[in-house]
């Protein structure tokens, strides 16, 4: 599949953007908060021949799925929850320091 994404990429290269905006946004006056990050895909489901491996998911491209006779293809739409390691039970904010009354 030279066309497809492994999702663990998908979702790898999500936390990496998530990140970055974070950095990013260190010094902004205007901040988000991420609650809640929904992902809608179209995924190819394939069996793997490896007998360790029994399904393996990946990622199309627009237009791609149309093309596929051998893969079964679903949507699938995942709703992520982003969590700071160091703080888990505070909400991810992208932005900078704290502003008088934030928590």
């Amino acid at each position: 599949m030279e066309d497809a994404v492994p999702l663990a990429d998908v979702i790898w290269q999500l936390r990496h953007e998530l990140s970055r905006a974070m950095w990013a946004g260190e010094n902004a006056d205007l901040r988000f908060e991420a609650e809640t990050v929904e992902l809608e895909l179209t995924v190819g489901v394939e069996r793997a021949r490896d007998p360790n491996v029994k399904v393996q998911l990946w990622v199309l491209e627009a237009g791609s799925a149309a093309h596929r006779t051998d893969t079964a293809t679903q949507r699938i739409r995942l709703t992520l929850h982003p969590v700071r390691a160091n703080v888990p039970g505070r909400p991810v904010t992208i932005s900078g320091q704290s502003l008088d009354g934030e928590q």
